[in-house]
């Protein structure tokens, strides 16, 4: 989905990726993250959110959580929405302000006096019983908790796995309720997803969960409560930042934007944030009928991916359509052309597509340098944000967790 893209906007990505699994110095199902780009995305979000008067709580999911990502942005955008838990911590550990909790995985309550000690901006609640939950931690810890109440998603506009929310009809009475919970203040509203790309031009639109938000918010305000945030999320990037100030939200969540890979940067290359990552892999095999097989790990299932390109060669070949249910051990790319080339075990592979790394069990290697002709390896870490190398907490049997290499 994203070949084209990073090979037009930052292809010394692409070479600075195949020349460190070619030197060894990473593994395939390594995903390689441009530190320069991700800090340049994120401060053409930053100055965007200034224009229109917009909050964004970045979310750090979609590209592993990596510390040095992470402070990178922060150094524009410092406040983040954790996903769940884990994240919340590996947050924590780099140093950043917590925004929003709980928005997509609701905090098990017995996680909640940790991370409510954080003082987050604001922790979201999808019903009456983790609202009571939430007042109860925070009175235990000495404060009134700001929440946003999550509506549930309009009919053929959520995503299996993610059910949730109160219903339009019933915010009145949950709201009552809310009110005499002592340790929580309804601080506003929030929905999922509020913005979606057209999947033909890639322009961002409203959903009908932002009309959901927009009438939950007033409904609010029409009760007495005051200064109502309204967080949008859902392919939040500069492109969209016109649509939420217009619809009146007071915060954005981007994600996919931070490493230049909402639908609209498959086709736009016009856009201000850069393609920032790429996936590393090797040929581990060929079928007797030519395709070969390349070792997976990192391939997520709703990824749109059409095309790989063999570093060696500089072929470029189709991707095979998998399975949603497969193990991901391997993935077959087309036989090459006659003429071609021969395809070797050991070859390197990169991609570009749409991931989220959080759901994968690849390595994440953090390249900075770039923007200035030359690269150096920062870094390597699992998923969830730890250091591969020597030393307390880190991982010690995958090799090395510094390296140089050039562009």
């Amino acid at each position: 989905m994203f070949l084209d893209a990073v090979l037009g906007r930052n292809p010394a990505l692409v070479e600075a990726a195949a020349a460190l699994h070619g030197a060894g110095v990473i593994p395939p199902d390594t995903y390689v993250l441009d530190l320069d780009a991700v800090e340049a995305n994120a401060a053409a979000l930053a100055a965007g959110a200034q224009r229109y008067g917009l909050g964004l709580w970045c979310v750090a999911k979609q590209f592993g959580r990596s510390p040095e990502l992470v402070r990178a942005v922060a150094r524009h955008l410092p406040a983040f929405a954790a996903i769940d838990p884990a994240e919340a911590r590996a947050l924590r550990a780099a140093g950043v302000r917590a925004g929003n909790l709980g928005h997509l995985v609701q905090i098990p309550r017995r996680a909640l006096p940790e991370l409510l000690a954080w003082r987050p901006e604001a922790v979201t609640v999808f019903d009456l019983d983790n609202a009571r939950a939430v007042s109860d931690a925070a009175r235990a810890l000495g404060f009134v908790q700001d929440v946003l109440v999550r509506l549930e998603a309009a009919a053929g506009t959520g995503f299996a796995g993610q059910e949730g929310g109160v219903p339009p009809q019933a915010l009145e009475g949950c709201a009552e309720r809310l009110e005499r919970l002592p340790g929580i203040r309804i601080a506003g509203v929030t929905a999922f997803p509020c913005v979606v790309c057209d999947p033909v031009s890639g322009r961002p639109g409203p959903t009908a969960n932002l009309a959901r938000a927009v009438a939950a918010r007033a409904a609010l305000a029409a009760r007495g409560h005051t200064g109502l945030k309204l967080s949008a999320p859902g392919a939040t990037s500069v492109a969209a930042l016109p649509l939420l100030a217009e619809h009146g939200a007071t915060h954005g969540e981007p994600g996919h934007a931070l490493t230049g890979t909402t639908p609209l940067h498959a086709v736009d290359l016009r856009q201000p944030e850069r393609p920032a990552y790429v996936y590393v892999t090797e040929v581990a095999h060929t079928l007797a009928d030519g395709r070969p097989a390349v070792y997976g790990g990192g391939f997520y299932p709703r990824a749109v991916i059409r095309g790989a390109l063999l570093a060696r060669t500089g072929a470029r070949l189709a991707v095979e359509e998998a399975p949603p249910g497969n193990i991901d051990y391997y993935r077959l790319l087309a036989a090459p052309a006659a003429g071609a080339g021969r395809v070797r075990a050991g070859d390197t592979v990169v991609l570009a597509f749409r991931t989220q790394i959080f759901v994968t069990r690849s390595r994440v290697a953090v390249v900075a340098g770039l923007s200035g002709g030359s690269a150096r390896l920062v870094g390597q870490y699992d998923a969830l944000g730890r250091a591969y190398g020597k030393g307390p907490g880190r991982h010690d049997d995958r090799g090395p967790s510094r390296a140089r290499t050039t562009s």
